[in-house]
């Protein structure tokens, strides 16, 4: 059987300052709290989404 693969994603910096696109994605993301954690599906959309904030989170696949 196929394991689903996820991803771990932790917000990790302030979205101050940066376009307020970014702080949408993250909050579509699931984000309500600097330092929160989410684990994520590993899809073509989240990797997009991830792509546009990868300055203010860390990601390790799982």
């Amino acid at each position: 059987m196929k394991e689903k693969k996820t991803l771990k994603v932790t917000w990790v910096k302030s979205a101050i300052g940066y376009n307020k696109n970014q702080m949408k994605i993250l909050e579509a993301l699931g984000f309500k709290k600097l330092n929160q954690t989410r684990i994520l599906p590993d899809n073509e959309s989240i990797r997009g989404s991830l792509f546009h904030v990868k300055h203010l989170v860390e990601v390790v696949e799982q």
